[in-house]
């Protein structure tokens, strides 16, 4: 057994033999080490935070990530892309933008005297919907159908982007001015929420002495290719995941459901991106299979922002991560 540092591998179980020469590659390559590194560089003592939206990225999930203004939600999806030398597009998202600005549009070309789809911006392995919460519900439905089947529709051609595809959301809280709530469809289409945070004192000196001169994501380099995330998104799906672990998912799910304190509990989609989260966690951490630990880090990243809280939940004064905890107490976790 080979032991590095909390941010490298360690080999506990084999896989198969070709996840294992897969594995043994991303070993060698410490490839996942050099992801949390050099983004380390930018985004300053969020280490969780980034190994949370690492595991979004490689269960081939769309992440939401909900903070106050500049605690550098932008910045660690920027840092991400050019880490991972992946293809990036940003979409600002403000009052008046149009489902078209972001799937694209067909436009009518006289010469060839037809109709030529030009993609929006939407096309691209890594989209930044930056302040998502700040469009009108007409155009956040504009993701609906590329965010869940990785496709975007233009009369009758549809249009299949490549892989990896993730939309990574950044958005205010909703009690700030001018922001529409995301609606439960749009919610349960994000594999994950997180939240970075504010940094303590330290991390912010640091910060500070970091930015003094430039802004160290102007010469941010790739460490890893889109081939290596492919990769490791295989390696994610071949994590053995056993009946016992995946009835303690459905558990939780229906739990939910039945709670008083909620209107809508977890849905099919949600169980699975538990499953897939708690997969990569298991990477990450070294293991060929799947343990109750890694189902109880992960859930709270999946369940409370799909659910909804009830009228008895809002008279007694409690909110999701409460009911989500309380149900992760409740439910015996298998041995």
């Amino acid at each position: 057994m080979t032991c590095y540092n909390k941010l490298e591998i360690i080999i506990l179980l084999p896989l198969g033999e070709h996840a294992l020469e897969k594995r043994n590659e991303a070993l060698e390559n410490q490839t996942i080490q050099k992801i949390l590194t050099n983004v380390s560089k930018v985004i300053v003592g969020k280490d969780r935070e980034i190994i949370d939206i690492l595991k979004g990225v490689l269960s081939g999930g769309h992440i939401l990530i909900e903070d106050l203004p500049g605690l550098g939600k932008t910045t660690i999806v920027k840092a991400l892309a050019k880490t991972m030398d992946l293809s990036f597009s940003r979409i600002q998202f403000t009052p008046d933008l149009l489902p078209s600005d972001i799937t694209g549009i067909s436009i009518y070309n006289q010469k060839e005297m037809n109709f030529e789809f030009r993609k929006g911006p939407v096309f691209a392995n890594m989209v930044l919907a930056d302040e998502i919460n700040r469009t009108s519900p007409k155009t956040q439905a504009a993701l609906l159908e590329v965010m869940e089947e990785s496709q975007v529709s233009e009369g009758s051609t549809s249009y299949v982007l490549e892989e990896p595809f993730v939309v990574m959301a950044t958005q205010n809280p909703i009690e700030y001015e001018g922001t529409f709530n995301l609606p439960e469809a749009q919610l349960d289409r994000f594999m994950m929420k997180t939240s970075i945070g504010y940094p303590d004192k330290e991390q912010e000196m640091n910060i500070l002495k970091n930015f003094r001169l430039e802004n160290p994501l102007d010469h941010l380099k790739p460490v890893v290719s889109q081939q290596d995330i492919l990769n490791l998104m295989a390696l994610v799906r071949e994590i053995e995941v056993t009946d016992a672990i995946n009835d303690y998912i459905v558990r939780l799910a229906d739990e939910t459901r039945t709670n008083n304190l909620l209107s809508i509990g977890v849905s099919p989609r949600g169980s699975l991106a538990l499953m897939r989260l708690s997969q990569a966690h298991a990477l990450i951490e070294g293991r060929a299979y799947v343990i109750p630990e890694d189902i109880k880090e992960n859930v709270m990243l999946c369940f409370p922002h799909r659910v909804k809280l009830s009228a008895q939940g809002r008279m007694n004064g409690v909110s999701e991560q409460d009911v989500i905890q309380s149900i992760l107490q409740y439910v015996k976790a298998p041995r």
